[in-house]
């Protein structure tokens, strides 16, 4: 890892073309928006993580796997793991992947950074993710805790300001304000969430202005329906994965790469899943 210091210090790109032109158009997200999905034919992704709860007794789901899968796709198109701050474009240190999940009693929903995704094994990353989740529901939030507290007593436009503020100092600075809970570059690369736990197909959410990440991806209910293989129709288990994403950090040529990418770690879990093949 790079110290703060040095990171800090380390003179991005200036930002040029589409990046400029967009960083002149808009704001932070509110408006510079694009969606899109993908139709993933999911028996490999259903075979390999059922392999690997046995295997390793890890609960993996997935929500995991489509994280890993991302940090797979981030890591193949680097361009789009970055940050943005003063119009130039700074690469991030590493590829970690924010997940947005359940606490253990279900009555609200949190999130949990989890680093490197994207040279770890999956399994590894579900077992941290889980373990983490746990100490949310035991009160122990090393992430937000600090930080929860203390909004939660703010008025609704006092705290409107702090989070702009708060994401100002940690994600565009890159400072760590540990005094308060808040901790550099808190949202990762990327976000994923799941809306397949409530058997939803699939579903679209907006970004927040103070994520400062390039796109949000969620992630369905694996259903079977008839797809055409080889010129017939047959009954596969299909996932459909959405993802909105930041028109300031991203175009198409950025999004169908990354695409491309998820859709081949998909068709390949177990080739890829420890990163050996980026």
């Amino acid at each position: 890892m790079v110290p703060d210091r040095v990171f800090r210090r380390t003179n991005g790109r200036k930002l040029r073309g589409w990046r400029k032109l967009a960083g002149a158009s808009w704001g932070p997200p509110k408006d510079p928006q694009f969606f899109g999905e993908l139709e993933i034919d999911a028996a490999a992704l259903v075979a390999f993580l059922q392999a690997e709860r046995a295997r390793t007794g890890a609960h993996v789901t997935l929500t995991h796997l489509v994280g890993k899968a991302l940090a797979y796709g981030l890591a193949c198109v680097p361009e789009l793991n970055v940050r943005i701050t003063r119009r130039r474009a700074y690469p991030r240190e590493s590829v970690d992947i924010f997940f947005i999940v359940a606490t253990e009693n279900g009555e609200e929903l949190t999130g949990v950074k989890v680093g490197d995704v994207d040279a770890r094994p999956v399994a590894d990353v579900a077992a941290e993710l889980d373990a983490r989740v746990r100490s949310l529901g035991s009160g122990v939030d090393e992430d937000f805790g600090r930080s929860k507290a203390l909004m939660t007593r703010l008025p609704l436009p006092v705290l409107r300001i702090a989070l702009r503020v708060a994401a100002w100092a940690t994600s565009d600075r890159n400072f760590k304000l540990t005094r308060f809970g808040m901790q550099r570059q808190a949202f990762g690369s990327a976000m994923v969430t799941s809306v397949g736990m409530w058997g939803v197909g699939r579903a679209f959410s907006p970004l927040a202005p103070y994520y400062k990440v390039p796109l949000l991806v969620l992630v369905g209910a694996v259903t079977d329906r008839p797809v055409a293989v080889g010129g017939e129709v047959v009954v596969r288990p299909m996932l459909t994965v959405t993802a909105t994403f930041d028109h300031r950090y991203a175009d198409g040529s950025h999004a169908s790469r990354l695409a491309a990418a998820v859709r081949d770690y998909c068709s390949r879990p177990e080739e890829l899943d420890h990163g050996r093949q980026l």
